[in-house]
């Protein structure tokens, strides 16, 4: 039997735990949080208009469900908030971290009269502690583990912690019960079932639901990261434990974090940023991009793993192309939420079976610290032209500004039937100055 925890040796968890608390928050930092906030919340609302958001909201209306509590409340914003794949991205763990963390602190604070400030700070140390966990895990535990649905709780309970003003100790318990159901696997994507948005939705769920507990007192595993039997020896063979809390000083990782332009998997977007300079070019010179003979993509090998699909039967199978999102991105003025239906594909099918793709240095030594990629387009006359990227549009070194957040949310919001979004563009963006948190009507 293992020794009792000692207090003067302190855990991973509460390592982390104290780290997160000591930071300081700027204003600039809930500024950030608070355009954060509104990429999530459209994102959601958007995810309604989806065929897993009717399944979701079918299940959601049963009569299990007549009075919901902030954990299932927080499943159901977390799993529509994951299924149009434009929800942001952190690089460096591959973790998801707004469609986990914002839901569960949205739904725990929506009844509690909490102002703007305290949400946005919830939010800044719920990205905090997925991210540093997803840095940790090593790039063996994402082949077979979706980052997002594992280290996603760690997240959701530490934004919980925060919002029920639970001490250090409780909060080490939250983390280490929230750990303890940490789960998902990238199995779905064989047959490109629903499975990616219950991974979110379980993710938040099971972090409110741990923090709520160890309010009350139910304790948790302190050495749930690196116990003999806790979640890195487990599930991560090349871990990097100490990852978790290098830098402590560092920016806020949510100032780190990515958000998506195009609506497919973030692996996808080097190639496609540099598809779209190459089909300017084309135009620009006068060329018809469906005179492209054949295409070169060289990438890193994650994107290969889960995006090298040449032949995309359905939607969510064309956002986990890059063949199919290359091929869309030189043929098609934008890259929109059409780009993936049936028509889209179809007129895509032949030049995405001519999308040659492999992996490649220096974009594979670099990842996942960026996420880069080449794309090279011979024409059938024979001439070449070439475009690299190394890193995507939307990433911190080339992030879309306030403007372009603001108008990503409103096509969003718009999608999701909502036909003045100003109101809530404006309650949202008001988070950050200590307005409160505006209603808004999910369901």
């Amino acid at each position: 039997m293992n020794a009792p925890h000692s207090l003067s040796t302190p855990s991973l968890t509460e390592t982390l735990v104290a780290l997160i608390r000591a930071k300081t928050v700027t204003q600039s930092d809930l500024d950030a949080a608070a355009l954060f906030t509104l990429d999530a919340v459209a994102n959601s609302l958007a995810g309604r208009n989806s065929g897993p958001g009717k399944v979701l909201f079918d299940w959601w209306r049963s009569s299990s469900n007549a009075a919901p509590d902030p954990g299932r409340e927080a499943f159901l914003m977390a799993a529509l908030c994951h299924i149009l794949e434009t929800d942001d991205l952190h690089r460096e763990s591959v973790v998801h971290p707004g469609c986990v963390v914002i839901p569960a602190v949205w739904s725990l604070a929506k009844n509690r009269n909490t102002g703007g400030r305290q949400v946005l700070i919830a939010i800044l140390q719920g990205f905090e502690a997925a991210t540093r966990v997803g840095m940790a895990v090593g790039p063996e535990h994402y082949r077979i583990w979706h980052n997002t649905a594992t280290c996603g709780p760690f997240g959701s309970a530490m934004a919980a912690a925060s919002l029920l003003d639970l001490d250090d100790t409780q909060a080490v318990h939250a983390l280490g019960n929230a750990g303890s159901q940490s789960s998902g696997l990238w199995e779905f994507l064989e047959t490109g079932a629903m499975t990616k948005h219950l991974h979110a939705g379980h993710a938040a769920e099971a972090g409110i639901r741990s923090a709520e507990l160890a309010a009350y007192g139910f304790t948790g595993p302190p050495k749930i990261l690196e116990g003999e039997k806790g979640f890195f020896r487990a599930a991560c063979p090349d871990a990097d434990p100490e990852a978790v809390i290098h830098e402590p000083d560092a920016p806020w990782q949510l100032t780190r974090t990515s958000i998506k332009p195009w609506p497919s998997c973030r692996h996808t977007h080097p190639a496609i940023d540099a598809a779209e300079e190459l089909r300017t070019r084309l135009v620009a010179d006068g060329k018809d991009p469906a005179n492209i003979r054949e295409v070169e993509v060289a990438t890193y090998r994650a994107a290969l793993d889960v995006c090298n699909r040449p032949r995309a039967a359905t939607d969510y199978e064309a956002k986990f192309s890059l063949q199919h999102t290359v091929a869309a991105a030189l043929l098609f003025p934008e890259v929109n939420f059409e780009a993936f239906g049936p028509e889209a594909r179809e007129r895509c099918a032949d030049l995405a079976l001519r999308v040659k793709v492999e992996v490649a240095d220096p974009w594979a030594s670099a990842y996942p610290r960026s996420w880069g990629g080449h794309v090279r387009v011979r024409m059938a006359d024979g001439d070449e032209t070439e475009a690299e990227r190394t890193n995507a549009k939307g990433d911190p070194e080339a992030p879309l500004d306030r403007n372009e957040m603001i108008g990503k949310a409103d096509m969003l919001l718009r999608h999701g039937g909502i036909s003045a979004p100003q109101t809530i563009i404006d309650g949202i963006l008001g988070l950050a100055s200590g307005e409160p948190l505006p209603r808004i009507d999910l369901a």
